[in-house]
């Protein structure tokens, strides 16, 4: 990117690696000069927690309000009833309002982490308050009009599913619009200015500030992040136990510190530029460590992540716990140390197979029985589902397995 922004905001943006495309960047850079903008970013109440997936953009807000500017977290109240078809095989399952309020409550308390709300702090609205009072008539003749079904249809997110032949409904084929009138609104009653979000949607991005200009004649802006993958290619948030959830009470600190610290080499850098507040020389520093010495990068960078989610005395237990069982071996002493060759994990390979190619047990069957029976533990979490996945990253970082109560291995890449 050649353009030298003024702004605080925009300059850690670039710096950070945060930036993909933005609608206008000198104009949004003038106007965060001028004084503090406000801006939003939007999130569809699907599950009962956020996860690693949105973090990245969580940090753009957070960076958003420590330089000064106002931050709007955007609860799907309303659009979550239609559901988001962007680059989506099919449609999402339709959820009643109190699964979607139940839904919003436990994403709110994640925001809370990053966020000051109050007075002249980040606001919390739900869609729902414009949305679920439309005139559907009225709506259409006022703003279906200012949309082309055929700019619409020209969208990657749209043309990739009509190209694959699979359905898309005309509920679906609304959200856009209804995202697009989110923009228009928040301008309208908040002075909201700039929408962020990642660069999947770009394209309602942009129907929200065409229309938010065509209607109120306002200047605003659209500014996405990269879609953030792993050097090895596998979508960031993902682990062999699904998706990383945000919320404690989904996925354990340990387990959100574990999944940091098991961060592939080549990722660390970057990864603390994005998910950190370090300064990114001492990034770059630690990301360009080698051998072992990278291992206290990733340490650090599991601490950083988990302090500004769970609180520094999460992190410090996580880290204690980990010490306990990767360099003691958990009841005092090393443990022996179990070795499977890379090639036998592949894209994966789930824990009975892993039992039984590792010959910690003697049989797939037997693994079986033993998973049901409670009897197997890794890193010092029960295991229940025999199809669990593992993957070549979560091996690799060394994973403590404990059958019964007496036998414990370390299992590493050999």
């Amino acid at each position: 990117m050649t353009y030298r922004p003024k702004s605080e905001f925009l300059g850690i943006m670039i710096q950070r690696g945060y930036m993909a495309d933005c609608t206008d960047l000198q104009a949004l850079d003038d106007a965060l000069i001028e004084g503090p903008v406000t801006a939003y970013i939007g999130y569809d109440a699907t599950a009962a927690s956020l996860h690693v997936g949105h973090l990245l953009n969580i940090m753009m807000l957070r960076w958003w309000q420590k330089t000064g500017n106002r931050p709007i977290t955007l609860m799907g109240g309303g659009t979550t009833k239609v559901g988001d078809p962007s680059f989506r095989s099919e449609e999402r399952p339709l959820l009643d309002n109190a699964a979607i309020q139940s839904n919003i409550d436990g994403m709110a308390r994640v925001f809370g982490r990053y966020l000051r709300y109050g007075d002249d702090a980040a606001l919390m609205l739900n869609n729902a308050e414009w949305l679920d009072s439309l005139n559907y008539l009225e709506f259409l003749r006022d703003i279906g009009r200012h949309f082309s079904v055929n700019r619409m249809l020209s969208f990657e997110s749209v043309r990739s599913r009509l190209d694959r032949e699979q359905s898309l409904s005309f509920l679906e084929f609304n959200y856009m619009i209804l995202q697009a009138y989110d923009f228009l609104e928040l301008y309208r009653r908040y002075d909201c200015r700039l929408q962020m979000g990642g660069s999947d949607q770009w394209g309602n991005i942009v129907n929200g500030v065409d229309l938010t200009r065509r209607v109120l004649d306002a200047e605003v802006w659209g500014l996405t992040s990269p879609l953030l993958t792993t050097s090895d290619g596998r979508k960031m948030g993902k682990s062999a136990g699904g998706a990383v959830w945000l919320s404690a009470d989904m996925l354990s600190p340990y387990e959100f510190w574990q999944f940091w610290r098991n961060t592939t080499d080549a990722d660390v850098g970057r990864f603390l530029k994005l998910y950190t507040e370090l300064p990114v020389e001492e990034c770059e520093r630690l990301g360009g460590l080698q051998g072992a010495e990278i291992n206290d990068a990733k340490i650090i960078l599991a601490n950083q992540v988990t302090t500004l989610l769970h609180g520094a005395d999460a992190a410090a237990s996580a880290e204690a716990t980990a010490r306990e069982v990767f360099e003691q071996g958990g009841a005092g002493g090393d443990l022996e140390v179990v070795t499977l060759p890379p090639s036998a994990i592949g894209e994966g390979l789930s824990v009975v197979q892993m039992l039984a190619q590792s010959g910690l047990t003697a049989s797939g069957k037997e693994a079986k029985r033993l998973i049901a029976e409670s009897g197997l533990r890794l890193n010092n979490d029960l295991v229940t589902d025999p199809q669990r996945m593992l993957t070549a990253d979560e091996i690799g970082g060394g994973i403590k397995v404990s059958i019964g109560r007496k036998k414990h291995r370390m299992l590493r890449l050999g």
